[in-house]
C-alpha cells in the first residue's frame, strides 16, 4: 500500500491507499521538534496496528523543520521503498500562474492537482486549518493563487489571549446567533463570522473568474462551519492525501 503524509502547522495527517481507495487514516498532532526517529516510531506504531504493508510514500510539509526530520526519517526507515517528497522538480502537472511560484506551498498544489482531477475547473479549494486558506483553480488546471484568513482555532486562542474577561470556549456552533452569555457571544461570532467570511471571499473570487463549478471544503476544521456556508458545494477532507497519491503516480 502507498503510505501518505501531509505534515501541516497544527496537524499531520496520514493515509494508506490501495490504488485510488483510501483504505486507513490517521490525524495526530504535528510537533517541528520531533526528530526522525521520533517520527519513525510513530509512523511505523501507527502502521503496525492494523499489519499495513507499505510499499511506497508521497509526503509533503509546510513546516521547514518537520520537512527536514521527514527526510532523514524516509532515509532511514523506507530507504528500500519508492517516495516522492513534493518540491520544485516533482512533476505535478500544475502550472503555478502567480508571481513567486516559490512561495507556493506543497499543499496547495497537491490540492489543486486533486480538485482539478475531481471536480473540474474553475474550481475553489477552502482549506480549514491553522489558516484558513483559499485556493483556486483555472479551467485549465493552473493554480491561479488565493487568500489567507486567520484559522478558527487561532483566533479562539487570539480572543481569550487578549481580553480580559473572554475565555477559550468550545468551537461549536451556538444554539442562537443572539448569544445569551459570553460563552455563546463567542461562538456566534466565530462560527457565523467563519461561515460568512468564507461565503463572501468565495463569492468575490467567483465574480472574477466567472464562473466556478466546484467549492470544495477541506482541512481538519471543515465540517463545523460547512453546513453554515452557502457557497461549498462539496466536502473532500482528504484532498491534500488524494493528491499525494496522484502526484507519486506521476513520480514512479
Amino acid at each position: 500500500m502507498l503510505l501518505c503524509i501531509d505534515i501541516g502547522n497544527t496537524n499531520t495527517v496520514l493515509a494508506t491507499f490501495d490504488g485510488d481507495k483510501l483504505v486507513h487514516s490517521w490525524r495526530v498532532k504535528t510537533d517541528a521538534r520531533s526528530t526522525a526517529d521520533e517520527l519513525g516510531l510513530m509512523f511505523r506504531g501507527l502502521l503496525a496496528g492494523d499489519a499495513v504493508e507499505i510499499t511506497g510514500v508521497a509526503a509533503c510539509s509546510t513546516v521547514p523543520a518537520a520537512l527536514r526530520s521527514l527526510r532523514t526519517m524516509l532515509a532511514r526507515y523506507y530507504a528500500n521503498l519508492p517516495s516522492v517528497v513534493v518540491e520544485p522538480g516533482v512533476r505535478t502537472g500544475v502550472q503555478l500562474a502567480i508571481d513567486n511560484p516559490k512561495e507556493v506551498g506543497a499543499d496547495r498544489v497537491v490540492n489543486t492537482l486533486a480538485a482539478y482531477t475531481l471536480y473540474g475547473g474553475p474550481s475553489i479549494v477552502v482549506d480549514f486549518g491553522t489558516t484558513t486558506n483559499f485556493d483556486v483553480i483555472s479551467g485549465r488546471g493552473e493554480f491561479l493563487g488565493g487568500a489567507f484568513a486567520p484559522g478558527i482555532e487561532i483566533s479562539f486562542d487570539a480572543l481569550a489571549a487578549r481580553a480580559a474577561q473572554l475565555r477559550k470556549v468550545e468551537a461549536t456552533k451556538p444554539r442562537s446567533v443572539i448569544g445569551k452569555n459570553t460563552v455563546e457571544c463567542l461562538q456566534s461570532g466565530l462560527y457565523f463570522g467563519f461561515a460568512g467570511q468564507v461565503d463572501r471571499i468565495v463569492e468575490r473570487m467567483t465574480e472574477e473568474l466567472g464562473e466556478v463549478k466546484a467549492v470544495i471544503a477541506t482541512g481538519g476544521l471543515a465540517a463545523l462551519v460547512i453546513n453554515e456556508c452557502r457557497v461549498i458545494t462539496h466536502h473532500e477532507p482528504m484532498i491534500t492525501l488524494i493528491g499525494l497519491r496522484m502526484v507519486y503516480e506521476r513520480n514512479i
